[in-house]
């Protein structure tokens, strides 16, 4: 599969627990940080759920 690049372009502070887990569980931890994942639609799904604090890096 290809893989996406994602990056935390927002801070986590206010943010709700559970979004603050997703993140950690992409392995953002600070902000303009970027990691690179399989293309899944678990990881998607991961993604969608924080859209607003990240971004997808071509």
């Amino acid at each position: 599969m290809s893989t996406i690049k994602i990056k935390q372009v927002k801070s986590r502070i206010g943010a709700p627990i559970d979004q603050k887990r997703t993140l950690d569980a992409l392995g953002l931890r600070k902000l303009n940080r970027v990691v690179e994942h399989e293309n899944t639609p678990s990881i998607l799904g991961m993604v969608d759920k924080v859209k607003h604090l990240v971004a997808i890096v071509k």
